[in-house]
């Protein structure tokens, strides 16, 4: 029986896809992958779909209509997981920033080390981050400066997209109220975890920037977690978290 589901979402991955999903397969403990797709006109899915003949009932894909968010592509990815009863849910991304192997970090903290999620983090043991603009650096680790700040949550990088959650965690949070897309996506999920007293563990882990394909990030994403981190507390003060 395998425990574990990796969600990762793509949009425009072909580059990176098949290196990612045959470097999970790799690993020493099995995990099924989920690829959350929308609708890559570069044909991401396509290969998604050729691979799963080679790995059949390990991987798994489900195609959306359109580019709608990463936050979306995730309690998309979510609700599928509770739905074939994984105990331990990631999140990862498909471009190597993440390492792969780190998958085992993140489930030992939540199946043997008392956490109900477990982060990836960049910044609990220093800066670990590579090939990134020292003002990308800035930004992301102030930006887990300025979460703690407003919301009262310890978390070394509150932004960190690279997770394990024990599945009750998902089970508990309405997956349905959740508000946004990006980077206050993640903060969102900590945050709701962080509101119902479940236990959060940090794991240092080393972020390397993409080598391949485009990021993501935007002005937008940017405006959003700014201000999307007053609406979480403010929410949470009126009970409406």
């Amino acid at each position: 029986m395998i425990d574990g589901l990796v969600i990762i979402p793509t949009y425009n991955e072909i580059e990176n896809i098949e290196g990612i999903i045959r470097a999970v397969f790799s690993l020493d403990k099995p995990f099924h992958i989920l690829i959350v797709d929308d609708n890559s006109p570069d044909k991401t899915a396509e290969k998604v779909i050729e691979l799963q003949n080679e790995f059949y009932g390990n991987l798994f894909l489900t195609k959306r209509a359109k580019k709608a968010g990463l936050g979306s592509a995730y309690v998309h990815g979510f609700k599928w997981a509770l739905k074939q009863h994984y105990d331990f849910i990631f999140e990862m991304d498909a471009d190597f920033s993440h390492n792969p192997k780190d998958l085992l970090l993140l489930y030992e903290s939540c199946k043997n080390n008392g956490a109900d999620l477990s982060i990836g983090s960049r910044y609990v043991t220093g800066v670990n981050v590579v090939n990134w603009p020292l003002s990308r650096v800035l930004l992301s680790y102030f930006a887990s400066v300025y979460v703690r700040m407003i919301t009262g949550m310890k978390i070394m990088d509150a932004t960190a997209g690279f997770i394990c959650y024990r599945r009750d965690v998902l089970e508990k949070i309405n997956l349905d109220s959740i508000k946004f897309i990006g980077y206050a996506f993640q903060i969102e999920m900590k945050y709701r975890a962080f509101a119902k007293n479940f236990d959060i563990q940090e794991v240092p882990v080393i972020f390397t920037d993409r080598t391949k394909g485009q990021s993501k990030m935007s002005g937008s994403i940017i405006k959003e977690a700014i201000f999307g981190v007053i609406s979480l507390r403010f929410r949470k003060f009126l009970n409406r978290l």
